[in-house]
Formats: structure tokens, sequence, C-alpha cells
């Protein structure tokens, strides 16, 4: 599904990727653990076709498809969806808005009828209930008075309605209480753990891992992947730090 081929990049000029390589199959989950700076998020932003993420070498393909020659909602409109670390808020826009506007888009892409407003409130009834969101914070503005756990609730409820292929989730785990990371893990197992679909986990810790089981763990050090392997990884890196593993 994503062939990550020798990829680098930089950033104002200063280099953050040197050489990436990864392969996520359909069906995979894949978690990526590393210390701060070591470009984690940069891949996560450069796959998303993020502005200021300059590619200076490599390649990337998604589906079989030059994901580098796609533009962000190209991307989208293929089945990638990036959640963010820091969901953004936007006043004056409902969620249900911004989410039907975002859906029909990604339908015409696709050459699909856009949904009507009943089958979209439907669908969105469906996904915000695996997330245990009540209807009613998805008719407030984007994110506007919601607290960490709900923003990314909410933003589980968009990649539920979106339906991606692959995710991308940087730092979902990031902010949210127990009872938070709980229903999240669920929601991610519940929408993206299906043989079509596959997942790219970016996390500092292995408390995700507990709910959201990867296939496999990769540590990423000095903008490259420097070791690989199964769930046990991440409790080696749990108990032993980035050095020690990664050395």
């Amino acid at each position: 599904m994503l062939q990550i081929d020798n990829l680098s990049n930089e950033i104002a000029g200063k280099a953050i990727l040197k050489g990436l390589s990864l392969t996520v199959n359909a069906g995979e989950i894949h978690a990526i653990m590393g210390p701060n700076g070591a470009g984690k998020s940069t891949l996560a932003y450069t796959l998303g076709g993020r502005p200021g993420y300059e590619v200076t070498g490599g390649s990337v393909a998604f589906e079989g498809a030059d994901l580098l020659a796609m533009e962000p909602h190209e991307r989208a409109a293929a089945g990638l969806f990036l959640g963010f670390q820091y969901p953004v808020e936007i006043p004056g826009v409902s969620n249900v808005q911004f989410l039907r506007e975002a859906l029909n888009a990604q339908r015409k892409g696709r050459g699909e009828a856009p949904l009507s407003g009943g089958e979209f409130l439907k669908l969105a009834k469906e996904k915000a209930g695996l997330l245990r969101m009540d209807m009613d914070m998805l008719k407030r503005p984007v994110n506007v008075g919601f607290s960490g756990g709900e923003k990314k609730r909410a933003e589980m409820v968009q990649m539920g309605i979106l339906d991606p292929r692959l995710a991308i989730l940087d730092e979902t785990d990031s902010g949210l209480d127990i009872d938070a990371l709980r229903i999240c893990g669920e929601g991610i197992n519940a929408i993206m753990r299906k043989p079509d679909k596959a997942v790219l986990l970016i996390t500092h810790y292995q408390r995700l891992l507990d709910y959201v089981k990867p296939d496999f763990v990769h540590v990423l050090a000095g903008g490259r992947i420097v070791k690989s392997g199964g769930p046990e990884l991440a409790l080696e890196l749990e108990q032993h730090g980035y050095e020690a593993v990664a050395a």
C-alpha cells in the first residue's frame, strides 16, 4: 500500500529525513517511535503534503501511484488521512458542515455522487457513536472550546466519516486521559483494523499500543529508521529508552 524508498527532505534548508525507507502493506498497523527531533512528525507532514517540507531525494508510492506528485487534496481523495498532534480550531464552522463538505469534496475527486444531508447525518451519527460523542458536539464550531480529549475524539470521528485507506496518526495519545485514550484506541480499531486498510501510528509511549496493537514497531532516530521489530520492541523502548535500543 505504502512504499517509502530512501526519502530525504529539509525544512528551511535544514535536513530532517535522511534516507528513510519503509513498507506498509494493507491490513497492517505500524508504530513509529523515537526521541524528540527524530523526524516523526516531519514524516507525517511530508506524506500529507504540508507546504514547506521540501523533498530532496527518494520516492513514495501509495497504492502504486506517485504520492509526492499529488497535491494534498488529491492525497486525501486517494485515501490518505493525516491526524494531527494538535487539531486546529475553526471558529464559525460547525463540525457537521466541515465534515460534510470534506467528505463530498473527496467523493467528487473520486467521481462519486455527494451524500445528501440525511445520508450524511446517518453516517455521522454512526461514527460519532463509535467515539461516544453526542451529535450536539458535532453541531459546535470545529474544536472551539473542546478539551484535548474531545478534539482527538472529534478527529477520530472525522477519520471514520472519510473512511481512508491509510491513516497516519501523529501522537493521537497526546493530552489524553485514561478514559479518552481507551475510547480513541477502540475507535481506531473499529475504523481502521480491516484487511484493506493500514495505519501508521506515531507515538512516544507504549500506552496507546496497549489498545491499538501494532504488527510492527520502528525506531526513528536521526532521520532514519534504525531498528524494527514486533510489539515487544515498544516494551523494550519503555524499559530501556531509545539510546539503548537504537545503539
